[in-house]
């Protein structure tokens, strides 16, 4: 069985996609799919490589009994050929994968936010308090949920086919 890849994106690595991954670990193992999803997560940029997350993502996350155990890395041109799902958390962060290399299976996070609006952007929290870290964290929650929705009915047509 092929097992769907997915690789969450920010800028430094060290803030949203480690969360947005730590969240999706957790939520997949809820879900009983940790046989067929496999999950990472890196940064456009290369400020933080070999960093741990951020002490506020952590702090959030651990509050919800998710433990970020990630060092940051940057993403290459290999993990295009690699990831079934490339998942940007901004459209900053979009617009630079697109021109790594285009990919059929780029996405925005909160495209699976069912309460996003017209701003599908994930905000950066690392200039902010503990309180921008929680809201992400709820973004990313409900995110995560529905690109897992996603990929269930994804696969389930694929099985239908």
């Amino acid at each position: 069985m092929h097992k769907q890849k997915i690789l969450v994106v920010c800028l430094g690595n060290i803030c949203r996609s480690p969360m947005a991954e730590g969240i999706l670990k957790y939520l997949v193992k809820e879900r009983g799919l940790i046989q067929s999803i496999e999950l990472d997560s890196a940064g456009t940029g290369a400020y933080h490589i070999g960093s741990h997350p951020d002490i506020r993502a952590q702090e959030v996350c651990l509050s919800k009994g998710i433990t970020l155990s990630h060092q940051a890395r940057q993403v290459n041109r290999m993990d295009f050929d690699a990831f079934d799902y490339i998942v940007a958390m901004d459209t900053s962060n979009y617009d630079v994968l697109k021109k790594i290399a285009p990919h059929d299976r780029l996405y925005l996070m909160r495209a699976f936010d069912p309460l996003a609006q017209s701003d599908l952007n994930v905000p950066d929290p690392y200039y902010g308090g503990i309180q921008g870290f929680q809201e992400v964290y709820e973004m990313l929650y409900r995110s995560g949920n529905g690109l897992l929705d996603h990929i269930e009915k994804e696969k389930g047509e694929t099985n239908v086919a």
